[in-house]
């Protein structure tokens, strides 16, 4: 009998305790972390650009954030550049990446009205659905905290992928249900403008993303125009 229990404790301690250990690994979505190289530089002038003190509306967020600089800068000119937008999207930045820049001075010194996120899209290779939406809950913490002011809008993260048999579509839309809950209505708002982009059988075109995830020119405009009437309220104008 003795020896029998010493082969159950043996085998709990090679098959049940690396599983324990796995479910105890902390979720790095919410651990925040910088990046190096070209990241710092344009992290850097996030925060020259904030130091000046006038800034009415951020966009936060990874590439498809920092694409308004790209192909969508003409959109950007015609819907924002009259209301002081500051663009803070790093291509490939995560959920731990924005929490990082948050704490290291891109939201210091101002009081916009309103911040847009749109983030975790390039977590959801290596993170559940859950871990994103903890990320994202995170964030909007950060800045509700340091900018107690500023609404906040989460758009829903967009659809990638062909169609909906795409695993990080499926990620992506699995934090979507859940992010939504962080909306009340007061200083968190959701949107989700995720359909705008899809057929009617759920189909993501090249036309509307070329790579299945990064937005062109027509792209952004409905990104512009299906937002347009919520910043217009949350902006007070």
């Amino acid at each position: 009998l003795v020896h029998r229990n010493w082969l159950i404790a043996i085998l709990a301690l090679v098959f049940v305790a690396p599983a324990l250990a796995e479910d105890a690994k902390p979720n790095d979505a919410v651990v925040p972390v910088p990046r190096d190289g070209g990241w710092m530089k344009r992290h850097e002038s996030f925060n020259e650009r904030v130091n000046k003190g006038n800034a009415d509306l951020l966009l936060i967020g990874d590439s498809i954030t920092q694409g308004w600089e790209g192909s969508g800068a003409k959109v950007w000119k015609e819907f924002y550049e009259k209301r002081n937008a500051v663009n803070l999207g790093i291509g490939g930045d995560r959920t731990q990446h924005v929490l990082w820049r948050l704490d290291n001075g891109n939201i210091e010194g101002i009081k916009p009205k309103l911040a847009v996120l749109m983030i975790g899209t390039n977590n959801s290779g290596s993170n559940t659905s859950e871990q994103i939406a903890e990320g994202v809950k995170a964030i909007v913490e950060k800045l509700r905290t340091k900018l107690p002011e500023t609404k906040v809008l989460v758009l829903a993260i967009f659809p990638r992928g062909p169609n909906n048999e795409n695993k990080n579509r499926q990620v992506n839309a699995g934090a979507n249900a859940i992010i939504a809950k962080l909306a009340d209505d007061k200083n968190i708002f959701y949107l989700d403008i995720g359909p705008k982009f899809l057929d009617a059988d759920g189909n993501l075109s090249k036309e509307v993303m070329p790579d299945l995830l990064h937005l062109n020119e027509k792209s952004y405009r409905t990104w512009a125009e299906s937002t347009e009437e919520m910043v217009k309220k949350l902006m007070g104008e």
